[in-house]
């Protein structure tokens, strides 16, 4: 069973997550955002695609498998349950099933980790994103 390596960034900063990719030998990061934007430093879309290329790691955004704002606010306020059936929502939208078949197929040819705000995996959508994805033994950084 290969590998589904999921991440948040939320308490790091970009060398130290580079430096946790490296060390688990991730070959291209799936953003799961839904705004690849950050006021954190070095976390938006352009700036963290060409550090990750930098050090030899690839980097997809699928937009479609980040949380509507309604989601993000539910989970900002700690109303996970809540932030779980929304994205459920969203997951069945055509969008995000292609995008959802496109992070397995990445993931089944290349060492990968699902990127997202989140520094716990169990409240954060990223983890939904990983189960739907199937046959993956998944690992939290």
């Amino acid at each position: 069973m290969s590998k589904l390596f999921t991440i948040g960034y939320e308490a790091k900063t970009q060398s130290h997550l580079i430096d946790e990719l490296k060390a688990a030998g991730v070959e291209v990061v799936v953003d799961v955002r839904a705004i690849a934007a950050s006021r954190r430093a070095g976390f938006s879309k352009t700036v963290l695609a060409a550090s990750l290329a930098a050090e030899g790691i690839d980097y997809v955004h699928l937009r479609a498998l980040g949380t509507p704002k309604a989601g993000r606010e539910a989970a900002r306020k700690g109303r996970i349950a809540e932030m779980h059936e929304i994205f459920e929502g969203q997951l069945a939208e055509p969008q995000a099933q292609i995008e959802l078949a496109r992070a397995t197929e990445i993931a089944g040819e290349r060492k990968s980790a699902l990127l997202c705000f989140e520094a716990d995996a169990c409240g954060c959508h990223r983890a939904l994103v990983a189960k739907r994805m199937g046959a993956f033994e998944v690992v939290d950084l």
